[in-house]
């Protein structure tokens, strides 16, 4: 039987701790209605007998505190809420704990926001790790030694497991299900719980926010030039002049400060505009592709679906409230 120790920090986002238990559980009753033994020992563990979760509103009751578990298979770490430093500062007494049990062999799994503890073990250094992707800047500050791949929706890299925003933390425990339990018993949990199992990335859900928290100020104008005229051709060689750099030197300082280069910055916000237009206007896929400033229509949908995971038209038909039946009568 494998042992899952669903970890319940201070600040836990209820649904994820909630959500993943009721999932590893429902294995064992799919064991249970075949005849066969449960899979799955499934305990909530905590640094107290009794955790406050949503400000107060919820008390989780642990099963067990830290101490008292000698040895773990899975450790899931659920998503974080509120300011997430302090998030992270409150929680400090998991990491030796986790850090022990992984040295030991156990696995361990963050959901969503979890992956900044998760990444304060230091046991992610080098190694990917997803989270959401509205943490994304905050994230790099915090752990630059840590490959954030905030595109994915899943990462598995020796024994540690991260996934992407918000509930997308259900396709990581349904892949953990697969993992442990057999294509066919997630398959099977996806159905009863409706969980759509294929996706892959978070791309289309992601709204660019530029970095400018970096104290570069000459980057932080090309930033902002960038997002004012980002209709026009503009060229790394026209910003260096503007900004009075040489080329290299911006781009090594741009991609330092925002982890974008220069050119992957001006299609993220042409792409982000071309989003918005999409989602909010009726216009045709040409319309917006001129009105971003691209001009050639192949290389408008590439960058469109290399940053967004899907073509144009996709994008349209998944979020334009017209498409989706959501304009008002």
């Amino acid at each position: 039987m494998k042992h899952i120790s669903i970890l319940v920090p201070e600040g836990a986002i209820l649904g994820s701790l909630e959500g993943s238990r009721q999932l590893f559980t429902q294995v064992n009753e799919f064991f249970k209605m075949r005849g066969a033994p449960p899979l799955f020992k499934v305990q909530l563990v905590g640094l107290s007998r009794g955790t406050k979760l949503s400000g107060g509103l919820f008390t989780v009751n642990t099963e067990l505190v830290l101490e008292e578990v000698s040895k773990t298979d899975l450790i899931i770490i659920p998503a974080l809420d509120g300011e997430i430093r302090n998030a992270v500062e409150r929680n400090l007494d998991f990491i030796p704990w986790i850090i022990k049990q992984y040295n030991a062999g156990a696995e361990v799994a963050s959901l969503c926001m979890g992956a900044f503890l998760l990444a304060a073990t230091g046991l992610l250094k080098g190694k990917k790790c997803a989270t959401h992707w509205m943490a994304t800047n905050d994230f790099r500050t915090m752990f630059p030694d840590v490959n954030l791949v905030t595109e994915k929706i899943i990462t598995d890299e020796m024994g540690l497991y991260s996934s992407g925003g918000a509930f997308s933390y259900l396709n990581l425990i349904l892949y953990l299900i697969e993992k442990y339990a057999g294509r066919e018993m997630a398959v099977l949990s996806a159905k009863v719980f409706a969980i759509e199992i294929q996706r892959e990335d978070q791309l289309s859900f992601t709204i660019f926010q530029g970095q400018k928290e970096h104290g570069d100020e000459p980057v932080k104008q090309a930033q902002v030039y960038i997002e004012k005229n980002f209709t026009e051709r503009i060229t790394v060689d026209q910003l260096a002049s503007m900004l009075a750099l040489g080329r290299r030197n911006l781009e090594r300082r741009f991609k330092k400060a925002t982890a974008n280069t220069v050119v992957e910055y001006i299609q993220r916000v042409k792409i982000e505009a071309a989003k918005n237009s999409l989602e909010t206007f009726r216009e045709n896929v040409n319309e917006v592709m001129y009105k971003v400033g691209y001009s050639d229509p192949k290389a408008f949908r590439s960058t469109f679906r290399k940053i967004t995971g899907l073509s144009p038209i996709e994008y349209r038909n998944k979020f334009n409230r017209d498409t989706m039946g959501l304009v008002p009568a």
